[in-house]
């Protein structure tokens, strides 16, 4: 059996990273993890191409090539999808589809052979089986979450890691929390599932060997969702091994809040080699944290905690939404003004989306209030639903925010607070060659050309000579401000005029 294993192109996102992997010559941010571990899933027989459109294109002999395509894709990859699915439709191939996309929404797509849906530990299995008999069904899907303690590790020989800035690889998933407009519990569940740290050592081991050294993702729902294994089992073996290896990767997760609690995890992260990580803050209104039932964000210093966090040696990169039912008027200058405060450098702003199949998707459609199926992009200015506020202010001002905080100005401003409040852990990554191609490029790109290059050579002197050895976060953090700023002049262009905030 011949299987093409297919990965959609991603538009250009705040996520997509597109303007700042041209400065290390990389073509995407990561793989596909999850085509990658369906991959390893199936029989070891088969012969097994995977194609993903963000590093390669997709040629017709490769489909021709397959017994079956198998496509995969997130929310904001529906359009490649659709596109791929067409193809595949001319060219006579059979089409087995599965991913976040396809588990919420597969009513919606035509030219289907298979639906494989939910976690493919299970419902793969019983297609493959359907398969070896002649007669697969149409939709496979199921309630129950598999153990992913079975889990095997990612058949990364399929990919050329050279493409890519970081390899990405999963030891949880589910989060203990229950946000009204998050679907992690919808495809993950609530009760967070772990895997053995004999798991963990052989999906690094797999990277280690295969030439990996640089930033590695761990892509889990909330890290930090089981603390007690992750203090008494993962970490201290993460330890041992990344000390054995001499600290080949830098690690970066995604965690929620309440990381600021624990101080003997944040050490342990730490001394594991974790630099980074993502926390969804949402707001600082707590009548709009109540409203989506962000108990964890909610009676708390949001920016204590973030300093907290950033004292420790983690740099925290956050996610902020605008468009709550409860947010006053004031909520666009008093997110810039957190954003600026916490020195929360990578601040991804978007406007409230309702996902499908998510508490807040079903109280917004007994309320009348649904307008389309959302595009996955929570960043590029539009609307799936009547907001409270108007829509045109509410728009307006969420650009305003983006035109804000990534102004050369502002963002540099913030880079520099961060790095007034980070304390990086003794280990600091070596210098490798992409490393210097990255700086001579920025140097050129953003201390040369760009229209901010006062700014650019302010915080390059400020860091070289105050904070030496946090030198080379600055200039990454620099760089990703490029990138950032062609993303919000992209989405904010019919609006170009508005006067920038001012923060108090």
């Amino acid at each position: 059996m011949k299987i093409l294993l297919v990965y959609p192109q991603y538009p250009d996102t705040f996520w997509s990273f597109k303007h700042a992997l041209k400065f290390v010559s990389k073509k995407a941010a990561f793989p596909p993890l999850g085509l990658l571990t369906v991959a390893a899933l199936l029989p070891g027989e088969w012969e097994k191409k995977l194609v993903d459109l963000n590093v390669s294109r997709l040629k017709d002999k490769d489909i021709r090539w397959a017994d079956y395509v198998f496509l995969s894709a997130m929310l904001v990859q529906r359009e490649s999808a659709k596109e791929i699915i067409q193809r595949c439709n001319e060219l006579g191939a059979s089409v087995v589809a599965g991913g976040p996309l396809f588990t919420t929404g597969y009513r919606e797509f035509g030219g289907i052979d298979h639906f494989v849906l939910n976690e493919a530990e299970i419902t793969l299995p019983a297609f493959l089986e359907d398969l070896r008999k002649g007669s697969p069904h149409y939709i496979y899907t199921t309630g129950e979450k598999p153990d992913v303690s079975r889990t095997p590790v990612p058949l990364w020989s399929l990919v050329n890691m050279n493409k890519y800035a970081s390899m990405n690889i999963q030891y949880s998933r589910g989060c203990p929390f229950d946000c009204e407009f998050c679907d992690i519990i919808i495809l993950n569940g609530r009760i967070p599932r772990t895997k053995s740290k004999i798991q963990v050592l052989a999906e690094l081991e797999a990277l280690y060997h295969g030439g990996w050294r640089s930033g590695v993702f761990v892509v889990d729902d909330n890290f930090i969702g089981n603390k007690n294994k992750l203090k008494t089992e993962i970490l201290p073996a993460m330890i041992q091994w990344m000390a054995e290896k001499k600290y080949p990767f830098a690690l970066s997760t995604e965690a929620s809040i309440n990381l600021a609690d624990d101080e003997e995890l944040m050490r342990l992260m730490v001394d594991a080699g974790f630099s980074t990580v993502f926390i969804g803050i949402e707001t600082p209104n707590e009548e709009s944290l109540a409203e989506c039932a962000k108990l964890q964000n909610q009676n708390r210093d949001l920016v204590a905690s973030v300093k907290k966090i950033q004292n420790f040696g983690l740099e925290v990169q956050g996610g902020f939404i605008v468009g709550f039912d409860n947010d006053p008027v004031s909520i666009f200058k008093n997110q810039v003004a957190f954003i600026q405060n916490s020195g929360i450098v990578t601040a991804m702003v978007g406007i409230l989306n309702a996902l499908p199949g998510t508490r807040l998707y079903q109280r917004l459609k007994k309320e009348n209030r649904l307008l389309k199926v959302p595009a996955g992009n929570n960043t590029d200015s539009s609307l799936n639903f009547v907001p409270r506020m108007k829509s045109e202010a509410l728009v307006d001002g969420y650009q305003q925010i983006l035109r804000t905080i990534y102004s050369p100005v502002r963002y540099y401003e913030r880079v520099k607070t961060f790095l007034k409040e980070y304390k990086p852990g003794r280990r600091i990554g070596r210098l490798r060659y992409y490393h210097i191609h990255a700086f001579v490029n920025s140097v050129w790109a953003l201390g040369i050309r760009e229209k901010g290059r006062l700014y650019y050579w302010k915080l390059f002197l400020f860091a070289l000579f105050k904070y030496p050895r946090r030198f080379p976060m600055a200039i990454t953090l620099a760089i990703y401000g490029y990138h950032f700023r062609k993303i919000a002049e992209k989405y904010t262009a019919n609006k170009a005029g508005t006067k920038l905030l001012v923060s108090s």
